[in-house]
């Protein structure tokens, strides 16, 4: 019994720390968001919210980058930073072509000039640009690559849903890490 109080002390103190997570959140992956409404006291729907790697509400602080709309005729992702945040880098005639650009697409070295308010007409095989308000005194910049798009009339409503794949910035540097 004495020879076993050290091996199982040593297990419990290996188990504690192989079970901690790391609560860095990732910077990149792919995501889904649609405009459905929701309501609590107010409306609101969920967006995406990079610099934390999830979907977040528009009543959240800090409320998401982007939410995906649609004016009935176009789809077009917004944001509430209040700058002119979206640059589309290109826009590609399948999805292995999107991929290899998306791939490629190292900095998001654009002139301030170049940026729009929204990015729209939103479409499969897009590559976007979007750099968040100013925070610690520097943008951060996401690159994102459109993958699938839905805007169909649901339940008497437009309704705007996008999936796509994105990698964040998370240093306010021009270069997109490597993986």
């Amino acid at each position: 019994m004495k020879n076993s109080f050290p091996v199982i002390l040593i297990l419990l103190l290996f188990t504690q720390v192989s079970c901690k997570k790391d609560s860095t959140p990732a910077n990149s992956g792919t995501a889904t968001i649609d405009n459905t409404t929701k309501l609590a006291q107010t409306y609101y729907v969920y967006g995406f919210l990079f610099s934390e790697a999830k979907k977040v509400s528009t009543l959240d602080s800090p409320p998401p980058d982007i939410t995906i709309n649609s004016d009935g005729i176009n789809l077009l992702l917004e944001t509430s930073n209040l700058v002119n945040s979206f640059f589309k880098f290109g826009e590609y005639p399948d999805a292995s072509t999107a991929s290899a650009a998306y791939k490629s697409l190292t900095s998001a070295n654009v002139p301030e000039i170049n940026y729009s308010g929204l990015a729209t007409p939103l479409k499969d095989n897009q590559i976007w640009i979007f750099r968040s308000g100013v925070q610690s005194g520097f943008y951060h910049y996401t690159k994102f690559r459109i993958i699938s798009t839905i805007s169909e009339i649901r339940e008497g409503r437009n309704y705007a849903e996008c999936t796509f794949e994105w990698q964040y910035q998370p240093d306010g540097t021009l270069t997109f890490p490597g993986k």
